[in-house]
């Protein structure tokens, strides 16, 4: 692992993990030039050791690594609530980018892009990152509660339903802009950031399973508007 030419002790801490020296040393320096502190690792064993060794703002990971893949190690860090993942991956095939929105990450790139393109990105999910930390905790709706912080959905029991991370990024969408018509790349971009592609057929099948999740009819809790989008039907309480 080598970490980059320190800049501002204040400045966020950067995670490269990619097997490709090349990679590490280009996105190292234009990253660094920025403002960033910046560290890397070629496995997913060494993106382990630089967590454990100090914060990480977030993390630039490739899928395709000795050892441990990207998949199964942002998997890995999205359960325990770890820093956010960008997905920086030669897999460009739309299921590879849905499947890696759907695990956690909240962005994905395919190769070749340019720093550019990385940057605009690193600051994008910066942005999603702090703006999510400022927003209050829980909201409620019907007799349904959701806490964002320990990413929850309760129900009038006090059960907790299971989401996939692509669900309750939709889910926390609606739930902040209820009442009101969204298209479905405002949804997407509301859920994943404004840099983020527009993946119709995913936000469909995320709704479709959040449907089910809620136990709700097709126009209960979830209004399919057609040629329009989606509203979100019932009052949202903060808390």
């Amino acid at each position: 692992m080598t970490p980059a030419t320190p800049p501002p002790s204040d400045a966020p801490t950067l995670l490269i993990v990619d097997d490709d020296h090349a990679i590490r040393s280009l996105l190292t320096e234009s990253l660094g030039q920025h403002g960033y502190r910046v560290e890397t690792a070629a496995s997913a064993q060494e993106m382990d050791m630089a967590l454990a060794r100090h914060p990480i703002a977030l993390i630039l990971l490739d899928i395709m690594m000795p050892g441990e893949d990207g998949i199964s190690a942002c998997r890995r860090i999205a359960l325990r609530g770890g820093p956010p993942i960008v997905f920086l991956s030669a897999l460009g095939d739309e299921p590879d980018r849905i499947l890696g929105l759907e695990i956690g990450a909240s962005h994905y790139l395919t190769k070749p892009c340019s720093a550019r393109e990385v940057l605009a990105t690193v600051r994008a999910a910066l942005r999603a990152r702090d703006g999510a930390a400022e927003e209050p905790r829980h909201y409620r709706f019907l007799d349904w509660r959701v806490d964002f912080a320990a990413r929850e959905l309760i129900d009038g029991s006090g059960m907790l339903v299971d989401l996939t991370d692509g669900e309750f990024s939709v889910l926390r969408a609606f739930v902040r802009r209820p009442r009101r018509v969204l298209t479905r790349d405002a949804l997407l971009e509301d859920a994943r950031g404004p840099d983020s592609e527009a993946y119709d057929r995913a936000i469909d099948v995320q709704v479709s399973r959040l449907r089910r999740k809620l136990r709700a009819r097709d126009d209960e809790i979830i209004r399919t508007i057609r040629n329009e989008g989606y509203y979100f039907v019932p009052s949202v309480t903060r808390t």
